[in-house]
This record gives structure tokens, sequence and C-alpha cells, in this order.
């Protein structure tokens, strides 16, 4: 598989790392900052282009990976739709459902591929509960949490850019809680109410959350919590946790470190200790689960069917977000409509 990067900053390294250990080329690559942009192409024999367009229409490239602030999305979908080209984005899918439900739109009618960069699916942990929770291996669901209480500098949002609603669509929510967010709907099914406050600017100089917490109800009836921080020093491994009639689950990072189950049986869990976490540290995470989802995207595109993380999922991820971002604003309870997040598929 051929490449084309649009944005060169923190994230694309990691990306291209993860495509260098699975045999992918990186064809072509694109930054705003000209300077940065050619160092990254010196650095991964890739050529660098002066616009987006450029790459999103290369001959040289199989699928176009977004990997800038989640305020440019659609632009570059509308031209890989129009050059049939396939593309993955960074999470979030965008700042605001109108920009990702247009982006899914966009696809479809170009019959390409949209996935969203939500790596943590294809951690061990993430795998192992998708299905042992799908078999009833805890029972039933009874409550499903998620704690990200991270800590970021203040030089992490020196730029005014950063934890701007504009630029990043907000703060600790979107941008770091997603994953977990994601991970919960993933495996405990569709959110459909929520209850937040939050604290704007608690520690950091910046306009969005530093500090949030949420009470959810899942349509299954089940309840939770998600908290998310960036202003927590030094910063600790964030934990998402299942409770069910028969036992406990707990990813801690991207590893599970807690299996307690009454009378268990089936596949061993993959305990483990030594965990991964961006807690402090943006890129102090696994690369494998990039490769496995790189991987799988290009299979995805092979074989013409749906990635597993499509655009609709991060739009129900997304939905989440600012659902939780409107009960903070109003002060009032935010009921999340279980049909309209799931569009028609945007490939079959």
């Amino acid at each position: 598989m051929r490449v084309g990067i649009i944005g060169t900053g923190a994230i694309s390294n990691k990306h291209a790392e993860a495509y260098r250990n699975i045999g992918y080329k990186i064809a072509v690559c694109t930054d705003i900052n000209a300077e940065a942009g050619r160092r990254f192409a010196d650095r991964n024999g890739a050529e660098f282009v002066t616009t987006y367009q450029e790459v999103c229409r290369h001959p040289d490239v199989d699928f176009v990976d977004l990997c800038t602030f989640p305020d440019f999305r659609l632009q570059a979908v509308e031209v890989c739709a129009a050059a049939g080209k396939h593309i993955q984005v960074q999470k979030p899918i965008a700042t605001d459902l109108a920009a990702a439900r247009r982006m899914i739109e966009v696809a479809r009618a170009g019959k390409i591929k949209l996935g969203v960069v939500s790596q943590h699916r294809f951690d061990d942990s993430s795998q192992f509960l998708k299905t042992a929770i799908a078999e009833g291996r805890l029972g039933k669901l009874l409550q499903c949490d998620c704690y990200v209480k991270w800590y970021r500098s203040a030089e992490y949002y020196s730029r005014p850019i950063k934890g701007s609603w504009a630029t990043e669509g907000g703060g600790a929510l979107i941008n770091q809680a997603i994953h977990q967010i994601d991970i919960l709907r993933w495996i405990a099914g569709p959110v459909a109410r929520v209850f937040g406050f939050w604290q704007l600017g608690a520690l950091h100089k910046i306009e969005s959350e530093d500090v949030i917490n949420a009470v959810v109800r899942y349509a299954s009836g089940a309840t939770g919590v998600i908290q998310a921080a960036t202003a927590f020093w030094p910063g600790y491994t964030e934990r998402t946790e299942f409770h069910g009639t028969k036992g406990t689950a707990i990813i801690s990072g991207d590893k599970l470190t807690t299996w307690d189950v009454e009378n268990d049986s089936g596949a061993p869990a993959p305990v483990a200790r030594d965990v991964a976490s961006g807690a402090s540290d943006p890129m102090a995470i696994s690369l494998e689960p990039f490769e496995r989802q790189f991987l799988d995207f290009g299979d995805a595109i092979k074989n013409d069917r749906t990635p597993p993380v499509s655009g609709e999922d991060g739009y129900d991820a997304l939905a989440i977000v600012e659902a939780v971002y409107n009960s903070c604003r109003t002060g009032l309870p935010v009921t999340i409509s279980l049909a309209e997040p799931r569009l028609e598929k945007a490939q079959t």
C-alpha cells in the first residue's frame, strides 16, 4: 500500500513508523509548514508537494492519511472522493457533527472508504473484551466508565489553536478521552443520555475544558461515568471499566489489568501489568495497534469492505462528546437520538 500524508506534525511520525513496520510506503506528503514537511519527506523517502490537493490526487497513492487538526477534514475528503482516493482521518472525525455527517455523505457518493484512526480498538485488551462481553461472560452490564486523568504542560498549550473550539473542537474530552469514549460505545453499546459539568481553563490558559465530568445512561439501561482532564499533574494511566452481574473487567492504558469474573469459562483473559499510556507524554503509546489498524484499512480497500472504525463510528463517538458539551453549556441533561448518528453505511 502507498500512502499520502497530509500534516507532518507529531502524530504523523508515529504513523510513519507504523507504516515502515508493516511494509507500507509513504509516497507523498504535505504540510502548511513547508520546511517541516520537507524534513518529514526526507526522513521517509517521500515526495513533498505544496498542497493537500496534490496529495489527494497523486497517482502513486492508494489512500490518504489525514494527520491535521480536526477543523481540517471535510476539505480533504471532498478532494479524495472526487479523485477516487480512500482516506483515513486522525481522531476526532471532525469538530462538529454537521461536518462529520457531510464527510460520510461525500465519501459514500464518491464510493471511497472513510476510516477514523481509533487504534485502541485493536489492542489485545479491547479485542478480547469485545468478544467476551458479547458472549455474556460479565453477565448483564450494569456500569461502564472511563477515567482519563491526564496532564499536559503549559508548553503543550502554548499555541493559541490548542484547546480552542474552532480548531480542536474543545479540550480534554474531544482530544484525549475520545479514544475511551469510542471503546465504551463499541463494547457497551449506544449512549442514550448524558449530564455533564466542566471547568474551562481550570489550570491552563485555554478557552475549552481541561476538567470535565459526565454521568451516562446507556440504551441498555446500564449507567456510567466519563471523566477527562489534562490538568492533573503528573498524569495518571487512563482506565476503562466494565462492571456486570458476573464480574468486572478493567483496561488500564492499553492492557487488561483486571478480570474478576465469577465462575468464568472460555478463552483465558490476556491480563497484563506492563501498560502504555499517554498520561503525561502524548507519544508514549504503543505502535502495534496503529500497525493493526493500518493493515486492516489496507485490507478493507483490497477486499472492498467497510473498515471496522468507519466514518459512522467516528460520528457516534463525536455525538457523545457533543452531547456532553451541550449539557455543560445548558446545565441540563441531553438525550442522544439513537437513530440519528447511524447514517446509511458509507461503504458497502
